[in-house]
């Protein structure tokens, strides 16, 4: 089992949400990824699958290193530069399956900047 831990370790978040995916599809060895990888993919399939793992190691990256809260400041400054308004930008916020706590601060963010 040790082995497999650090496999899945080496991983990072990717192989957790890997495994985690895996486990919800009741099956068990290559069936098990297989199902896992369309799961994640949705309606692009398995290909789609390893793409959102990559973007989630790609994420885990960007938010160990800088912290999230100069991350979502960052996206948020790119969406204003590329001519969202602020009331756009809280439309969309509003609409995520996120906390309510975190649509407050990304709230609050967009209110000091110009």
């Amino acid at each position: 089992m040790d082995q497999i831990v650090d496999k899945i370790a080496a991983l990072g978040v990717p192989g957790l949400v890997l495994v985690v995916a895996m486990a919800f599809t009741g099956w068990a060895g290559a069936a098990a990824i297989t199902a896992a990888l369309a799961f994640l993919g949705g309606p692009f399939g398995m290909l789609g699958g390893i793409a959102v793992l990559g973007i989630l190691g790609l994420i885990s990256k960007g938010l160990a290193e800088y912290g999230f809260e100069r991350i979502f400041k960052a996206t948020v400054e790119e969406l204003r530069k590329k001519g969202k308004s602020k009331s756009d930008i809280e439309r969309e916020v509003e609409s995520y399956p996120i906390s309510g706590d975190l649509k407050l601060k990304i709230k609050d963010y967009l209110k000091t900047i110009s």
